[in-house]
């Protein structure tokens, strides 16, 4: 009797143990899902500002302006929305960012003065942060730090394929269906509900709410639980804000986000200029433009795996590494003819490069403050990430209408590289 009822104890427990791994996974695959829609909510338009341009004669100064505006809405809503992802929980707050950001993507294209695309565009910037830092807590609820590397990867790796969503979906309604550039933000950014739809049926937001039976969960999951119900917001804020390491990687960071967003704004339009419809180019434009975030897609899948493998979880040398890359491949990219193969390859590698250490950065967050306060250090390190991408819109748009060449883009970001680099020596986690 006493062995049936140890069999009967042990096979309860690898019941439980086995639905635990199923529904951390399903955790993975459904937040990774969601957020891989989120970009054609806010990284497209780039594609459409020949056609804002035409309509309605906007300057690139001004372009440039409605772009910041987005990134800075979107820095400030990372700094209160993280907390609110360890406060409120990721699912909600994920599900909510991606209904919202549709329709405000909806409001903007019905746009017909700069301050109405100004405003609607930061509107959007806003509901767009309720993404990213919620989705990281939710994650660091079911993935303990020993699978870290792993799932940031993932995360951030399927981010940059969201970035080839955003790039593919308005390449196809601007080219096969031969639609016009407010169509780019009426069709595009419904795939997020979608997203969002995954995440609202399969996904738990910790292990004490998944239906498996006798809810089970880590040591360390249940640890962070009971730390997490002793911290206000303002203890949060406290603990990220006063780790001096915080500053430091938000200005490597910032380096890395300003040069990102100078190539996912301005490659499009560098490529494709009001006549790349009938240009004479051996290769297509609009596929060129492709190669950019499946670049940057891989490059973060590959970072934070490098970090681990190559050299012992010393993220920074793997970033320092990529950036240095980075900024040898944006130089070449200012040489090469636009319709060619080695166009695509330059653009591949200058996205793989420069997007590439993405994964091993925010990495950084949970590992420096733990489970417990991993959204708010998350956003707080992406509001100063943005801060930098925003002051660097406005400042490309002016020196492209100042200068006439739209590779000065080029330069730009292998400095913007040069200085994550150096600022990135100094981390030495």
């Amino acid at each position: 009797m006493p062995s049936d009822s140890t069999d009967a104890l042990q096979y309860t427990s690898e019941r439980r143990n086995a639905s635990f791994t199923h529904y951390k996974w399903r955790a993975l695959v459904g937040v990774t899902f969601c957020y891989l829609f989120y970009y054609t909510g806010r990284q497209t338009l780039g594609f459409a500002v020949a056609g804002i341009q035409h309509d309605f004669g906007l300057s690139k100064y001004e372009i440039g302006w409605i772009s910041a505006t987005m990134l800075w809405c979107y820095a400030g809503g990372q700094f209160i929305n993280g907390n609110l992802g360890d406060k409120l929980g990721g699912k909600a707050m994920m599900i909510a960012g991606a209904v919202l950001s549709v329709a405000a993507n909806w409001l903007f294209s019905f746009g017909h003065t700069f301050m109405f695309f100004l405003l609607a565009w930061g509107l959007n910037g806003y509901f767009q942060s309720m993404g990213f830092a919620p989705g990281s807590r939710l994650l660091t609820n079911w993935w303990d730090h020993t699978h870290r590397g792993f799932v940031y990867g993932v995360y951030i790796g399927f981010s940059g394929f969201s970035s080839v969503l955003a790039y593919i979906f308005p390449v196809v309604i601007l080219g096969a269906m031969q639609l016009g550039w407010v169509w780019i933000f009426r069709l595009a950014p419904l795939s997020m509900l979608l997203g969002a739809l995954v995440l609202l049926l399969f996904v738990s937001e910790r292990p004490a709410a998944s239906d498996f039976p006798g809810t089970h969960q880590s040591s360390a999951a249940a640890t962070s639980a009971g730390t997490e119900r002793e911290l206000t917001s303002a203890q949060r804020y406290a603990l990220v804000m006063k780790d001096w390491r915080l500053y430091i990687t938000g200005f490597a960071i910032g380096f890395q986000n300003a040069a990102r967003y100078a190539l996912v704004v301005w490659v499009p339009v560098h490529f494709l200029g009001l006549d790349w419809k009938t240009s004479a180019t051996l290769i297509d434009p609009k596929w060129i433009t492709v190669a950019l975030p499946i670049g940057m897609a891989l490059g973060s899948l590959s970072n934070s795996w490098i970090s681990d493998v190559l050299f012992q979880g010393r993220r920074y040398v793997a970033i320092v590494w990529y950036m240095v890359l980075a900024c040898a491949t944006a130089i070449l990219m200012m040489f090469v003819p636009h319709g060619s193969v080695t166009a695509i390859a330059l653009l591949f590698l200058c996205g793989f490069f420069v997007f590439g250490p993405a994964s091993s950065f925010w990495a950084l967050c949970p590992d420096i403050f733990g489970r417990r306060a991993a959204g708010t250090a998350t956003g707080v390190l992406n509001t100063m990430s943005y801060m930098f991408a925003g002051i660097g819109e406005p400042v490309i748009g002016h020196v492209i209408d100042m200068t006439g060449q739209t590779s000065i883009i080029f330069p730009i970001v292998a400095g913007l590289c040069a200085g994550s680099a150096v600022l990135s020596l100094l981390i030495k986690r």
